[in-house]
């Protein structure tokens, strides 16, 4: 081939490649385009809302819980300023050098750090890994924020209970919300990292304290810290609640427990407002509503004296002589006595092959029923329970509101037994005997009651019969008007007990002070009206000379109510393993109301001259918020 040949045919493969080289610039140049338009106008909003969301972040502002009053005004619970920590998962690269610069830094537990931000949810949502940081912790991890990709200080508001441990059943404590709360219906609102009443008030009334949360907008770099604000959505405080306890009442009630377990609570029998609740051993709220290590509460939960439960509500114990009331009133309204009734107690009664004793080992002769409350005859409540029968029994004790729910507005209220033959079948498997009821018939055997469940007992006879239910709350102050809303007293309903009846059985309580089993609960200026009880705790009895270990040793009760007239104050006081009612719970019982009259409780809400008298739309010059 000639050498001009050999060149066109070479320029005809390089033309060739060319054309080739044009289709393929075309074709990706089309598929470029078709890439574009989709990404800009079929896929453009997504992409462009991705950009904003990288570029600005939500941050949740939590609201300051409102404040917690006693009836006179005091403050109980606020709120104080607190460091927090808290992690964005999304801006962290490398967890395990992060957390191991914090733990250098302010000695961080790794394993709860870990924990919290592998939680379900937004990995844009920022996690509060450490509260209630010091100053300095708070300065060093500012100091070193650029190598802290994702984590950032808020000053935020934490709980505080301003008397410490006094009150603390009934105020309860504050925690993170746990992930069944945030399941439930009425917590819409919340989110994860929310803070929310764990027990007590603060649990029963969150809906009141909790408030709003806000939201802050962002500008975040490429590190996730923040360089300006965008925008802010205020969050809304929580309303103010005043309750219905004297804290006065509330600390002499504790401190008469000392280091005794047990409960004391005084009412109000015509209104049922509680004046004072005290459950020992206690525990430290301000601690429980702030970081805790699981050693920690694991010290807490198996503690052997159990401060967590609230004996006042939850403490479940045989009522002892305290239920010779209920049987009182059943015997006489079933007639199976007359006020006249009398018998004869030799110091035991006779069932069988056993011999049921009474505590007075000679016995105390002729006995009428308003004689048998007055000394606690044992063997009178025998004959009469002999007599009735369980059922009977069963049906009044649950007319004075045994073995139900008083309704007291705090959280896990227990009901205690109140025994029956279904109830045993139910309970046991097994069929009730004769001699049972014997037993139940001076509160011992199968039947327990809790201490708030004998103060609305006490209360309801006081109150001639009429019942109102325990509660704690007694006004609402809406923090967005300023408006008071006052809550009214509860009726239940009325015993079907006949008038007569309850006269004979306030008379004979007022016996007991005067001239039975309570005379220490005597006073130079106030009658008292009560019954006394002596619980067995344990089946060992000791022998001659011997002492029963204070754990096995039997609880102290009185139910009482002031003056005996006219009742303005109900107490019930229950101490565990303290021995005989009339000694160890009587004298407490009365000064604690002797303390009430002297104090005159019929205060306004809130002690302030200027303040009108109230009404559920009055507006109120409140005390300044402690933030």
């Amino acid at each position: 081939m000639s050498e001009l040949g050999i060149q066109q045919e070479e320029l005809q493969e390089l033309q060739r490649r060319l054309t080739i080289l044009k289709i393929g610039l075309c074709l990706l140049m089309g598929l470029l385009a078709l890439r574009l338009w989709y990404l800009q106008v079929r896929e453009g909003i997504y992409y462009r809302d991705l950009s904003q969301t990288n570029r600005t972040r939500a941050v949740i502002l939590e609201p300051a819980r409102g404040l917690i009053y006693d009836r006179n005004g005091i403050l109980l619970a606020n709120n104080v300023p607190s460091f927090n920590l808290y992690i964005t998962p999304e801006d962290v690269k490398d967890r395990e050098a992060l957390i191991t610069r914090l733990t250098e830094l302010i000695g961080l537990d790794g394993a709860v750090v870990r924990k919290k931000l592998a939680q379900a949810g937004s990995k844009l949502m920022p996690r509060n890994v450490k509260g209630g940081l010091s100053l300095r912790q708070a300065a060093l991890i500012e100091s070193h924020r650029l190598d802290l990709p994702g984590v950032v200080i808020r000053a935020e508001s934490q709980r505080n209970y301003v008397h410490g441990q006094e009150a603390a059943h009934l105020l309860g404590y504050v925690g993170e919300v746990s992930p069944e709360q945030l399941d439930r219906d009425e917590s819409q609102e919340l989110h994860q990292g929310s803070i929310v009443g764990q027990d007590g008030a603060e649990r029963a009334y969150d809906r009141f304290l909790r408030g709003r949360a806000g939201q802050k907008v962002v500008e975040v770099h490429a590190r996730g810290h923040e360089i300006r604000t965008v925008s802010v959505k205020k969050p809304e405080a929580g309303d103010d609640l005043y309750l219905t306890i004297d804290v006065r009442l509330q600390k002499l009630a504790e401190d008469l427990l000392g280091e005794e377990a047990g409960a004391i609570i005084a009412l109000d029998p015509t209104t049922g407002e509680i004046l004072a609740l005290a459950s020992r051993p206690v525990f430290d709220p301000n601690r429980l509503s702030r970081e805790m290590t699981p050693k920690q509460w694991e010290e807490i939960v198996q503690n052997e004296g159990h401060p967590l439960t609230n004996r006042a509500t939850q403490g479940q114990y045989p009522p002892g002589s305290t239920f010779k009331i209920v049987m009182a009133a059943a015997a006489l309204e079933t007639k199976t006595v007359d006020p006249s009734t009398k018998v004869r107690c030799t110091g035991g009664f006779q069932f069988g092959r056993r011999l049921y004793r009474d505590w007075k080992a000679g016995g105390h002769g002729l006995m009428d029923v308003n004689q048998a409350i007055v000394d606690s005859c044992d063997v009178f409540f025998y004959t009469m329970g002999r007599l009735m029968g369980i059922e009977t029994i069963a049906a009044f004790a649950g007319q004075f509101g045994l073995g139900h729910e008083t309704g007291i507005d705090l959280p896990f209220e227990r009901i205690g037994i109140v025994p029956s033959p279904a109830w045993k079948q139910k309970a046991r498997g097994e069929v009730w005997l004769p001699g049972e009821t014997i037993s139940a018939s001076i509160g011992q055997g199968y039947v327990t009651v809790t201490p708030i469940q004998m103060a609305h007992l006490i209360g309801t006879v006081a109150n001639h019969g009429v019942s109102f239910r325990p509660r704690l709350l007694r006004a609402v102050v809406e923090r967005a008007t300023g408006r008071l809303q006052e809550l009214p007293a509860v009726p239940r309903g009325r015993l079907e007990v006949k008038p007569e009846t309850l006269a004979l059985l306030r008379d004979a309580l007022a016996g007991v002070v005067t001239k039975g089993t309570a005379q220490r609960a005597k006073s130079s200026f106030v009658a008292i009206a009560g019954k006394t009880g002596t619980a067995q705790a344990s089946a060992l009895r000791p022998g001659p000379g011997e002492l029963l270990p204070k754990k096995l040793r039997d609880h102290a009760w009185f139910v009482s109510y002031a003056p005996a007239d006219k009742p303005r104050i109900a107490v019930a006081v229950l101490v565990e393993h303290m021995g005989h009612g009339g000694s160890a719970a009587a004298p407490l019982a009365k000064q604690l109301i002797e303390t009430f009259v002297k104090l005159a409780p019929r205060e306004p809400l809130i002690a302030d001259p200027e303040t009108p008298a109230l009404s559920p739309t009055v507006a109120l010059a409140l005390p300044e918020r402690h933030d």
